[in-house]
């Protein structure tokens, strides 16, 4: 059976717009960026959050940043509430940890939040400010 052309167009466009929207979605929930645009954001008040554990960060982290291991993150919201509609760049080791902390951001609707991609071994290779000692919070 031969569909008509009108009925053909209005379903490819229906074709292309779920496409897209599903495409949409997708960024929405996964935002990344990288170490340069990360520094930039926290220079400009966002909110660097470090989800490593609390020796990684002693050994090196990204001055400024706070400190809430991945394993607390859910549990810890309230301590940066504030930032619920402000950016918030996550970071962590390598990019992995911090991606999943994102999601946990997301679902309690922080929706200014992003992955700074590569972590801390990125920042460190782009000679991106580091210290060492004492966790923060």
């Amino acid at each position: 059976m031969k569909i008509p052309s009108g009925k053909t167009l209005l379903a490819t466009a229906l074709l292309v717009i779920a496409t897209a929207s599903t495409a949409l979605a997708e960024v929405g929930t996964l935002q990344k960026v990288d170490v340069n645009q990360g520094a930039v954001l926290q220079s400009q008040g966002a909110l660097l959050l470090d989800v490593r554990e609390v020796d990684e960060h002693v050994q090196e982290h990204a001055p400024g940043s706070i400190l809430i291991p991945l394993g607390q993150l859910q549990q810890r919201l309230n301590e940066i509430d504030g930032y619920r509609n402000r950016p918030v760049a996550v970071i962590c080791r390598s990019g992995s940890r911090s991606a999943q902390a994102l999601k946990v951001l997301e679902r309690a609707g922080f929706s200014a939040a992003v992955n700074v991609e590569g972590g801390m071994i990125a920042w460190k290779k782009a000679g991106l400010p580091i210290r060492s000692g004492a966790a923060v919070r």
